[in-house]
C-alpha cells in the first residue's frame, strides 16, 4: 500500500480570488438569498432547525422545494448565469 506524502500548493490548485474583484456579485448573491430564505420562512410549514429555509443547490443556482400558499404552491429558484442573476417563480 503506497502513501503519498507530498502536497500540492494550494496557489496551483485553486488561483487567488481577492473579494474587491467580486464585491458586487457577492452583495447581490447574498441579498438574493436573503430574500428567498425570508419568503420561504413566512410561507413554509415550520420544521425543527429552521430546515424549511433551505436552498439547494442546482447546475444552474439555488433553488427551493416547492412553497405552500394559499390553495396553491410555487418553487423560486436563483439562477445564476456568466451575465446576470434573476429570480424565477414557477408555479408547482
Amino acid at each position: 500500500m503506497a502513501v503519498f506524502t507530498q502536497s500540492i500548493p494550494t496557489d496551483s490548485i485553486w488561483p487567488s480570488l481577492s473579494l474587491a474583484a467580486w464585491q458586487d456579485t457577492y452583495s447581490t448573491v447574498h441579498r438574493w438569498t436573503q430574500i428567498v430564505g425570508k419568503i420561504r420562512l413566512a410561507l413554509a410549514p415550520k420544521l425543527n432547525h429552521w430546515w424549511q429555509s433551505t436552498l439547494y443547490v442546482t447546475p444552474r443556482g439555488l433553488t427551493t422545494s416547492v412553497i405552500p400558499y394559499g390553495t396553491q404552491a410555487f418553487k423560486l429558484a436563483l439562477i445564476s448565469s456568466i451575465i446576470n442573476y434573476r429570480l424565477k417563480l414557477a408555479r408547482a
